[in-house]
Order: C-alpha cells, then structure tokens, then sequence
C-alpha cells in the first residue's frame, strides 16, 4: 500500500513534552483519546493520505458513526496499523505533535528514519514550546489596544514579587497539557501551592507568572509554518473553556466568526495583531500547524494594568494576543477542516466523554456567541 502523507493523532504530545522521555506511557485518560478518536486525522487528510490507528476496524466504525451524527461528507482515508506500517510505502508523517516519546514509538513500529524529525528538532520543538516563547512572543505583539504581561519566574522569591504587584495571578507550567499545570494565586501562597511550585521548579526549572485577567471570550488564530521562515494564516478559532480545559469550538465560515468576534473586539486590531505575527514569529525549522491562543479582556473591572500599559477603559474591551502558543495541530485546526461554506450555517464541535468512550460531536448553535 502506497500513502502520501500518514497523520496521527497522540493528544498525549503535550505531557510528553513536558517528560522529555523516550519511553513514555500516557495516562490512561490520554491513550483512550488516542484511541476513540484516532479517526480524527480524516478529517483533514487529503486523496492517498493515511491515518495510523492502533485499530482499523473501530477507527472505521467510530469515523461512520461521525459521519451519521454530523451529516458531513468526509472521505474514508487508508487505514495503517502499528502492525502494518513496517510494510507501507509511506512518503511523510505528520503527527498531532512531534516529540521524542512519539518518535522512539515510530521506530518501534518500523518507520523509515528518513521519514522521522532529527534529535536535534525534536529538542528545538521542545524549546519553542516552552511557555517562555509566547512571553516572548508577546512582547512583540503589544500594540494600542493590547495588554498582556509574563513573567518567567525560576525561583519562589520571583513569583513572590509578581504577586505583591498584582492582587490575582496566575502561575504556569512551561509545558504542561490544556487545563493542567495551572494554579491561580490570589494573596499569600499557601503551603499547597508552596510545594506544587517547589517540585515545578525542580522538574522544570521555572514557571511562568502572568497578571489574572477578566476574560470576556476566549478565541484562537491557527497558522502554518513552512520550516523555512515563512507562516501562512488559516483563520479563526472560536472556543470555549472550562478551568482551562477545552470544550468545544464553533463552526462557522470565516466571515461568520469575524462578525461574531467583532461584537467584543475591532476587527481592524485583530488583523493588525494577525500581520504582526506573521511578520515577527520565529519558529526554527519546524515545519507544521501552531495555534495562538487569545482572548478578549475586560477592562471595566478590576482595571486591567501593567508596568507597560495602563488600560483603564470605562467602555472597551482590550485584546490579550498570545496567552498561549501550541507548536502543533489544535482543536482550532479541527474545526477549519469542518467549516461549512454557507454563512447561515453555525454549528458548534465538543469532544465528549460519556463515561466510557470519547466522541466527536457537532451540533446547530441556536444561540449568539
């Protein structure tokens, strides 16, 4: 069997960058959603494209059950297993995420190492997914209209003097998967979060300490990278959150979710910001997806301020540019692979887990986002 592209789908990339293992075992929770939605990758896969899935026949099924619940045309891609991919003339891979775990699991399986990113990508990936690279990112992207501040903090005294200049703060792991690796601080810390913070900076040698804001909405930019300095703009990612954990996106065309958008935020900033990544984000050689993660902030309550800016709006919203940055594919991607053609047609996407398996759902969104 001959395949262009082989995509996979390890939703465990991001606590395996955080590890930095070679033989790393996700947790269970993470290896089920490999499994239940291994059929992801279809969605977005091209003609000849393949999808590795640790079982073809409930890969299969699971993509037929999508199908009847979506109402949506996706093609049926060429299945490889663990056990037959030793024998498939693939041409390239392209992973949810690259990272070591990944790899070393590739082998094992029989990929060609032609086919597999070096050990020195692997721990330039690592290094731009580190937190301290939005921080960076960030400063860059700070324009009329923008707040945002981060801290990378590598000893208790540092983030203690982050929280005496802010009354609520938030403390992030540099790598650590959606919702996880997240405390939120307001006064002293106490003697959980002491120890949580202790062993943080012993695993990973710093955190990052970053003001708290007041989110109005959450919203995302996804792009690619060409490997070669160049990114190209895919559009826009509306979601939603829980204690920082994803939810759900809405699907809609482009012009759609500009106009949703445009009720919280200018347009003409968020095009501004768009362009300024664009022109300023230094990847390396990564060649693939990323998603930047934002939000709109309220600047009516609890005066959003900063050393840098001071934004204390009585009317306006203000724009937080990069509160993340995902040097892989997202559910923001997930959803543009799914995005109707008809501007009438809103829907939203969830992964749900029913107590025993993990779905992909869309339904009609009945109400103004």
């Amino acid at each position: 069997m001959n395949v262009k592209t082989l995509h996979l789908f390890n939703p465990e990339h991001d606590i395996a960058l955080a590890t930095n293992l070679t033989n790393f075992t996700a947790p269970h929770a993470a290896r089920q959603l490999a499994d239940d939605l291994g059929f992801l990758p279809a969605l977005w896969a091209a003609d000849g494209d393949g999808v590795l899935v640790s079982d073809e026949d409930y890969a299969r099924k699971a993509l037929r059950r999508f199908r009847r619940g979506s109402h949506m045309q996706v093609a049926e891609p060429l299945w490889v297993t663990p056990h037959t991919l030793a024998t498939t003339d693939v041409e390239a891979i392209e992973p949810w995420g690259w990272d070591a775990a990944l790899r070393s699991r590739l082998v094992r399986y029989g990929a060609r190492q032609a086919l597999l990113p070096s050990l020195d990508m692997l721990d330039e990936v690592r290094l731009l997914s580190h937190r301290d690279t939005a921080r960076r990112l960030l400063s860059a992207l700070r324009m009329e209209g923008t707040v945002g501040e981060s801290f990378l903090c590598t000893a208790e005294e540092a983030v203690e003097a982050v929280r005496r200049d802010y009354s609520h703060i938030v403390l992030k792991a540099p790598w650590s998967s959606s919702g996880r690796g997240i405390r939120f601080v307001s006064g002293p810390l106490s003697d959980h979060q002491r120890g949580w913070l202790a062993n943080l900076l012993r695993q990973q040698g710093a955190v990052m300490a970053e003001p708290y804001y007041n989110k109005v909405k959450d919203f995302g930019m996804e792009f690619e990278a060409d490997g070669r300095g160049g990114v190209r703009y895919l559009g826009l990612s509306l979601f939603h959150t829980t204690n920082g954990a994803y939810t759900g996106n809405v699907l809609a065309t482009e012009a759609e979710k500009r106009r949703m958008l445009g009720r919280y935020i200018s347009l003409d900033l968020l095009d501004a910001v768009c362009q300024r990544i664009v022109d300023n984000i230094r990847l390396g050689s990564y060649h693939g997806p990323f998603g930047i993660d934002m939000m709109v902030v309220n600047g009516t309550t609890d005066k959003v301020q900063s050393s840098q800016f001071k934004v204390q709006s009585s009317k306006s919203n203000v724009l937080h540019p990069c509160v993340e940055l995902n040097l892989r594919r997202t559910m923001g991607h997930v959803a543009l692979a799914l995005s109707p053609d008809d501007d009438d047609l809103r829907k939203v996407m969830r992964v749900h887990y029913d107590g025993t398996i993990y779905r992909l759902r869309t339904m009609s969104l009945t109400i103004e986002h």
